[in-house]
This record gives structure tokens, sequence and C-alpha cells, in this order.
């Protein structure tokens, strides 16, 4: 996320006061089985046959006869299911739907900038050998044609990387997957006190392990860990979380504000479901000004990082929460992990959620989904895979930016599941991307499609045991603490 599209957002959400949590204006009072009771949420009304009619469309609480496993699995690959399909029409007769799902409570975490191999190239060396990371010869050339491997990042706070449209097609190069040097060669302005050395191709072809992230690495090898999840866009930051919130960018590649007529916080609305932001910052969904600002979400759907934990701890969790830290500060000290934010520092933030879930009254029914809006530039050695368009429109490219489409996924990245149905130590090697997770919630909760892309999307059923529940009893979390020498050595850098 680029500075100047940041204080973009910000200057437009802060002329109206909407920057600051609204926690005093919000209606929330919990929810699910566990919960108690909300004062938004609903389980519908009894139609005179005795089934539960859930608050909506009445399309959305149409009869259903799912279909096989193969014969879904076909018609997703072909892109054969439009947007208005409901879950249940597009996912296979063995996968649950509505509420035998025993998920009540959807949490998303969606971090910044961090490819799969940059944070788990090690992974398969400290206990999860099944995992996919980058082999031990592969490279990308430096202008010289010199092979550059990969190296254990020495300075956790480089210079940001390039991820723009551009960028990331010179990244992947038609599949090569051997741009990651070049696209980052001289590309950014050296930080304060940095060298040319700080803006060298180099700081893309770093990788972190378990000495640089416990915690990630000991929650990948607790959970369910995905390595074939992709951001949904070969692009920057808004259009990946537009993705998140929209299954579609609008056929924006850059850093725009969308004009959406839907959302799927406008879906969670007319099913009147219990849903929450939780950020200490601008939200991520703020970039959507319509709905945000227009339908006045920013008062009743915006609350602080400490009402997080402190709904957490009260089992008043939502039934969706979108749990964001800062974003777009693009500093050193920041808890998004964009570059040049030292990654233990957002460690750190995501392992003191992680703890308060696990804690809460709410877990026997939370899932927890970890994952990152798009790679940020760093290196990946899988080629993004063929995706379903989200509908007819093309890319709106400026001048000079290579073709490409929406037909494709974006670099890969990391997704973790955390829950108490959560299967132990296991690799999903399904492919995946942030419509994913969109299509979860749309199963859970019975809402149809925003677009072709999530109406094609596999949801990630293979990482749960709803079953068994083999995390009824979760582990005890330790909180990893920055290393301060680290943090005084990246602030001689970046500040003036």
């Amino acid at each position: 996320m680029r500075a100047s599209f940041l204080l973009a957002l910000t200057a437009s959400l802060g002329s109206l006061g909407l920057l600051a949590a609204c926690s005093s204006s919000s209606n929330n009072d919990g929810t699910g089985g566990d919960g108690g009771a909300s004062s938004h949420a609903t389980t519908g009304s009894s139609s005179s046959t005795g089934k539960t009619v859930l608050p909506g469309p009445s399309d959305w609480n149409r009869d259903v006869t799912p279909p096989e496993d193969g014969e879904a699995s076909d018609k997703r690959s072909s892109c054969g299911y439009k947007a208005g399909d409901l879950p249940a029409e597009t996912q296979g007769k063995s996968h649950p739907s509505g509420a035998d799902i025993p998920i009540d409570h959807i949490i998303i975490l969606m971090k910044e900038n961090r490819s799969f191999d940059h944070y788990f190239q090690k992974l398969p060396e400290y206990g999860q050998p099944d995992v996919e990371v980058a082999p031990a010869d592969f490279s990308n050339k430096d202008k010289d044609g010199n092979d550059v491997k990969p190296i254990l990042d020495p300075t956790f706070c480089f210079v940001d990387t390039n991820h723009e449209w551009s960028g990331t097609h010179e990244q992947v190069n038609g599949g090569k997957m051997d741009g990651f040097y070049t696209s980052n060669d001289g590309n950014h302005e050296a930080p304060a006190h940095g060298t040319l050395d700080s803006v060298s191709g180099a700081r893309a072809m770093v990788y972190n392990d378990q000495t640089t992230l416990p915690f990630y690495y000991a929650l990948a090898n607790e959970y369910s860990i995905a390595d074939h999840y992709h951001c949904s866009v070969q692009g920057p930051t808004w259009p990946n979380r537009m993705y998140l919130y929209a299954a579609t960018s609008f056929g924006l590649t850059s850093n725009t504000f969308p004009e959406a007529d839907k959302t799927l916080p406008d879906y969670l609305e007319m099913r009147q479901l219990d849903w929450m932001v939780y950020s200490d910052g601008t939200p991520g969904f703020a970039m959507f000004t319509n709905p945000w600002v227009t339908k006045q979400y920013f008062q009743t759907h915006l609350k602080s990082i400490a009402d997080f934990y402190a709904d957490a701890a009260a089992g008043k969790l939502p039934q969706v929460v979108f749990l964001d830290p800062v974003l777009g500060a693009e500093n050193y000290n920041q808890n998004d992990e964009h570059p040049p934010a030292i990654a233990q520092i957002g460690e750190a933030f995501t392992a003191q959620a992680v703890d308060a879930i696990q804690k809460s009254p709410n877990w026997p029914s939370t899932a927890l989904f970890i994952t990152y809006d798009e790679h940020g530039g760093l290196y990946d050695h899988v080629v993004p895979p063929k995706a379903c368009p989200p509908d007819d429109t093309q890319p709106i490219l400026a001048a000079g930016d290579p073709p490409g489409g929406f037909d494709e996924l974006g670099v890969r990245v990391p997704m973790i599941v955390v829950s108490p149905f959560a299967k132990k130590h296991y690799v999903s090697h399904n492919v995946y991307d942030h419509t994913s997770i969109v299509r979860f919630v749309e199963d859970r909760f019975v809402i149809p499609a925003l677009t072709n892309r999530d109406a094609n999307a596999l949801a990630p059923w293979d990482m749960f045991d709803f079953d068994n529940a083999p995390h009824k009893t979760p582990p005890a979390v330790t909180i990893p603490t920055p290393n301060q020498a680290t943090i005084d050595a990246c602030a001689k850098i970046y500040v003036p």
C-alpha cells in the first residue's frame, strides 16, 4: 500500500471524522450459540412447513439439491458457476452448509505484503516437511546475469519492494518466476540513512526461519497451513483487499477507490448478521467509501483493538470479524508487516490476537483465518494458476502497463487456519485465494456469490475436521518479544 494512497484515504475519511474507532456507537452485544444474544443477529423464523427462514431476499432461502463432489469440482474448474449461486449449489454434497458448519464466529486477519517462500522457506527444516517451498537451486538473475539465491534476511526492515501490476507481472514473467531481483533493483528511494545497497534487488530474495519468526513457525506446525493459497490478482494491496470484501476489484489494478454496487458486508447486513471491523487505524474496508460512509457502517461496525480483546474475553465476538492491524503507515515499527516493517512486531500482534481468541468463551465455535493481502514483491517459486474472472470487466491499465487479465491468481501468500476444528499439523495443497475465505463465510451463513470468482471458489474444507475438534483444548501461546537491538538498528536507518 503506497503512502500516497494511504494519505488519500486518510484525508478523505479524516475530513468526515471517520478515523477513530466508534466503540460507543456500536450495537454489538455478542452473537452465536455460545456468546449470548445479539441485538442484530438473528436465527430466522419458521415457515408453515417448519423450515427455518433466514432474513434476507427470499431467493437466498431457495431449496437446493447439492451436486456430487466431482460434478461440482468439474463445474468450478470450467468456471461454470455464476454470481448469485448459493454455496450449497457449488461446493459438493459432502461438504456442510449453513448451521451444519459448527462455526459461529469467523475472524479474518489479513496482514500485508509477504510471500509464502519469504516467510516459510525453512518450514520443512523446522518440523513440517510436507509443505512446498522453493527448491535449493531456485534463483533469479541480477543485472549482470549472475545467479542470486535466497538468503536469510540480514536486516529485518528492508526497503519496500515492488508489488504493483507492472512489477508483479515482471516478477512472474509468464510463469518463469525470475523477475524478483530485476523488478526491485533500484526501484525505490533509499531511506533517510540508507545506502544504495538498501535498494538492491537482492532484498526481494530473502527469507525467514524459526529463529526470526518463532510464533509463525509454531503456529504453522500446530494448526493447518495452506501452501497453494494465492492472492487474488497480480497487483498491489487495494485490488487484492477488494477481493476479500467484494470478490472483485471492479477492473482496478492500482490503489484506487472502487465504486461498488455490492460487498460482502452489504450481504451480511441483508442477512441481519452481527459483523464488526476492529481497528486502531484506517480500516481496509474504508476504501469502499460507499457503503462505509454513505450507509454509515463506520457508526455501527467499527471498534478498537482494545474492544476486540474485551469482546473476546466476554464471549461477545460477532459472527464475522475483520481484524485489522494499523494499515499503510509503511514504517519500520508498524504491526501490519508491510515492508519496511519489522516482521516480528506484526508477529507479536498476531500472537496476542490468537491468545485472546483461544482464551475466549467463543473459542469452541470460532475459526480464525490469517493471511496476507499480496506478496509484496518478495520471491516465491510457485507459478500463479488460472482463475475464474469475476465478470467480463477488463483490467484498467495505465500507460506502459503490461497486458494481463483477471483469469490468473496472484503470487502465493501464507494462510493459516486457527480453530478448535483446524486439523493438527496439516498442510493443504489445494488451490485457494481470498475468495475461498469469502466462500466459507457465504456457506456458513447461506449467502450467494457476489461474483463469478467466489461462485467458483472452493472453501478450505480440507483444513478442518468438524467431527473431532483436534484443538478443543488449544495449546498455550508464547507471545514473542521483538528484538530491541533490531528495532534500534532499524530506527537509525529510517528516522531522519
